[in-house]
């Protein structure tokens, strides 16, 4: 079987095989970044505990600025070093103000790639059916030139048409499913993100 598809795809056409190689550049980077995400989310997980933990304990804002240094993946402990690095703030509302901005930033920095992933989802499939389209007139085209429509001229041109559906499916589906999940966690986290910034505020200028 394995043989056959590999054939299948050395014999289309050139505009199909270029729309696989596109939906093959699609899968191979959204799967990097699916990947990378999951390793970025599950280590900044186990920081924002760490951290935590060393700031319900540290009353001292120094102490804590350099006990924050080696969660360097950690959003809360990148908010807390952010701020506390700026020393700009002169009342409440100031610091209150300067904390939205840095929620904003770390969560931007969580959604990163996500977009691809998005976009992935949403164009791969259009992709593949241009291919299987193109395909089905490339059929068409056989039939016509060889003046029957037996399984023999048809199939090849139906077989890269399907080919083409299956292979941007086969990039859409992941990127559809670790977008939504991803997503559902950096919405966690900017939850925790400003949860902690109000808990900062009293810290800070205790």
């Amino acid at each position: 079987m394995e043989h056959s598809v590999i054939q299948i795809i050395m014999q289309a056409g050139y505009v199909v095989k270029a729309v696989l190689l596109i939906l093959l550049f699609f899968s191979v980077v959204s799967w990097t970044i699916i990947i990378h995400k999951w390793l970025l989310f599950s280590k900044a997980d186990k920081e924002n505990y760490s951290f935590s933990r060393i700031f319900d304990t540290t009353s001292n804002p120094k102490d804590l600025f350099n006990s924050s240094k080696k969660f360097a993946l950690s959003p809360l402990s990148n908010l807390f070093r952010s701020v506390y690095a700026e020393k700009t703030y002169t009342e409440r509302d100031e610091l209150k103000r300067m904390l939205k901005r840095y929620v904003a930033l770390e969560s931007s920095r969580l959604e990163r790639y996500l977009n691809f992933l998005a976009t992935t989802g949403s164009t791969t499939p259009f992709i593949g059916l241009f291919g299987t389209v193109w395909g089905i007139m490339h059929s068409f085209t056989n039939i016509g030139a060889a003046g029957s429509a037996s399984l023999a001229v048809v199939a090849p041109g139906i077989a890269e048409a399907l080919i083409a559906t299956a292979v941007g499916l086969a990039a859409a589906i992941p990127a559809v499913i670790a977008y939504n999940y991803y997503l559902s966690r950096v919405n966690r986290m900017i939850v925790e993100l400003e949860d902690f910034s109000e808990e900062l505020v009293d810290y800070i200028l205790k």
